[in-house]
């Protein structure tokens, strides 16, 4: 196996049209590492990864395999192996013809295709038509390709999808092994819950946008610093939380309970206490919430959280 390379994704946008997909996107994915890359379904992850495979033309910036674009490497198809989705199979082919016809153009041969389908537990479905296979047989089969080269580094686009809890556990474990093999492994998906047993680093994006790079260990920072507010001034809390960089999440009010609430991220109550102390401004509420990483995943992208999380409950 060649050395893996990193991915590097520097400014990286994309436009369709009026739509702007991608927008001054940045991070890097190591080797010996598994990455999740997460986010909401339409924030711009699978644009992302066309990008990185050469399958889109960035607006602006670049996605880098290494030092230079995929389609700039001489086979780029045996350093990086891609499963993108599971529907791009023929019907009326089996497994292993379908591996056999890929085989080739990554430079392996029938005996490979063979053991792949053995690395990823379909050997006894290498005969059948792959329309009679189940979404989690196609995500499996969608592995295999990938691993046909016994490339260096992997993108592999929501692969949880279809799977039943033994394969979940498996693709779990699978995965760990490649990166521990010194691979660059890089999973997105839009639920983190599915993946956060799995990854090393972590990758969140909204709307095309970065909003949390970092360890998982450093998002589970996050999930111990989450401080409910409620201020009677709105506007004027907006401008010190503005003043201070702390990242906040509007938050619905409960029945009795005057002014607006928010979540910040990222400072203690003791730390948000006593700044709004230090400008005169008025709290009705502020408490430390016991969160989990993905409360702290829902909140990055804007998801609606229920508002009694935290508040008694937790």
């Amino acid at each position: 196996m060649a050395a893996a390379p990193p991915f590097v994704i520097e400014g990286l946008g994309k436009s369709f049209g009026s739509v702007r997909a991608v927008h001054d996107l940045s991070f890097r994915v190591e080797p010996g590492r598994v990455t999740g890359f997460l986010g909401p379904n339409g924030s711009g992850k699978t644009t992302t990864l066309r990008m990185l495979l050469g399958l889109v033309r960035p607006t602006e910036g670049r996605a880098l395999v290494g030092d230079r674009p995929y389609a700039e490497h001489p086979v780029p198809g045996a350093l990086v192996g891609a499963a993108l989705e599971a529907t791009g199979f023929h019907p009326g082919r089996t497994g292993l013809g379908h591996l056999e016809v890929y085989a080739a153009q990554v430079g392996a041969d029938r005996a490979r295709a063979r053991e792949v389908l053995g690395m990823v537990g379909m050997s006894e479905a290498a005969g059948r038509k792959v329309g009679g296979y189940s979404l989690g047989m196609r995500q499996r089969l969608g592995l295999a390709t990938a691993l046909l080269a016994d490339p260096p580094a992997l993108v592999l686009d929501e692969p949880v999808n279809g799977l039943d809890p033994e394969g979940i556990v498996w693709l779990r474990q699978f995965l760990r092994h490649l990166a521990e093999q010194g691979r660059t492994v890089l999973v997105s998906s839009h639920v983190l819950g599915e993946v956060q047993h799995t990854v090393d680093d972590v990758v969140i994006i909204k709307a095309g946008q970065l909003v949390h790079a970092s360890s998982l260990s450093g998002l589970a920072e996050l999930a111990d610093q989450v401080t409910r507010v409620v201020a009677p001034d709105a506007e004027a809390f907006a401008r010190l939380a503005a003043d201070r960089g702390w990242s906040t999440h509007p938050v619905a009010g409960r029945g009795g309970t005057p002014g607006v609430g928010a979540d910040v991220v990222g400072a203690s109550a003791a730390e948000v206490g006593a700044a709004c102390f230090a400008v005169g401004l008025e709290l009705h509420q502020l408490a430390t919430r016991g969160t989990d990483l993905e409360d702290v995943f829902f909140r990055l992208t804007g998801h609606a959280a229920d508002p009694t999380v935290g508040e008694g409950a937790a």
